[in-house]
């Protein structure tokens, strides 16, 4: 298994996004065969030959330099996530990384549940690179319930906004909120590739979601850091959130985020909140000791 494909189509959609003024190259006359930039063009930014840029383009980008990779970079203007994707796909290629592999499901240690059980007035949980939720604090599961209703399986942000209909008026801009997710996962394979567990959650979502595949076709990358998130919850109505997201040290190969829901103070979705949290000491289940997350 290689990830020749995933080089391909990220180098290709980057350089379709681009024109020559944006790169302030001449246009040229007549029609353009291709959109965005030519790879000649690509290779005269990054100072290097067509052939080889051609060649790097085709997925043959184990053994290149860090230099000539942040050249190629530059050229195609790639963003900070871009970028470490660029070299996440080159560390990945390198043949001693090859090797599929399938990751033993962390455990987050007690103290990091204590942590989380300790905010009480924002809403917060521990997710891997999968979007597997792996400890949630009550209030966080209390905005989390729609997806918490199937306890069949481990609770999944991407599974339930792809497949449960109802996840398109529980996120009112769920575009954008599938967008993110869709980039996350994006992210996390361009890290690591050759993971069984996403590779499945791919495979299943591409399989039984035409949503997911035309964006995972885009080869559009993000790394979560902050931002806001708007949520239509069935027992409180509308809240809008901003959120904080921190990486946590985890004792595998899985890269963990610890992500924070908090309301503005002052405003209607601060008193949501708190009557969420009202709701939820009445309403959910107390959690299992064996599975935070259920």
């Amino acid at each position: 298994m290689d990830n020749r494909s995933d080089i391909r189509d990220f180098l290709a959609t980057r350089r379709a996004r681009l024109t020559p003024e944006q790169v302030g190259l001449p246009a040229g006359g007549g029609r353009r065969r291709v959109a965005g930039l030519r790879r000649e063009e690509v290779a005269v930014l990054a100072g290097v030959s067509t052939e080889w840029y051609t060649r790097l383009e085709k997925g043959h980008i184990s053994g290149v330099s860090d230099d000539v990779l942040e050249a190629v970079a530059r050229a195609l203007q790639l963003d900070e996530a871009e970028r470490v994707y660029l070299f996440d796909l080159a560390r990945a290629a390198r043949p001693a990384n090859r090797a599929p592999r399938r990751h033993k499901q962390v455990e987050v240690r007690p103290r990091v549940q204590w942590m989380l059980d300790s905010m009480t007035a924002s809403a917060a949980f521990v997710r891997n690179g999968r979007m597997d939720i792996l400890a949630i604090n009550a209030l966080g599961r209390a905005l989390y319930s729609p997806m918490f209703a199937d306890a069949r399986r481990p609770a999944n942000i991407a599974r339930y906004q792809f497949l449960d209909p109802g996840a398109q008026h529980y996120f009112p801009d769920w575009d954008g909120a599938a967008n993110v997710t869709v980039a996350l996962l994006r992210a996390e394979a361009g890290r690591d590739p050759h993971n069984k567990d996403l590779r499945q959650l791919v495979g299943e979502l591409s399989t039984l979601s035409e949503e997911f595949r035309a964006r995972w076709a885009a080869h559009n990358v993000r790394i979560h850091h902050a931002g806001k998130k708007q949520f239509n919850h069935p027992e409180v109505g509308p809240l809008d959130l901003v959120y904080h997201s921190l990486n946590l040290a985890a004792d595998d190969d899985w890269v963990l985020d610890l992500t924070i829901y908090t309301a503005e103070p002052g405003t209607a979705s601060e008193d949501r909140l708190k009557l969420l949290a009202s709701w939820a000491a009445t309403h959910l289940p107390a959690r299992p000791a064996t599975d935070p997350t259920r």
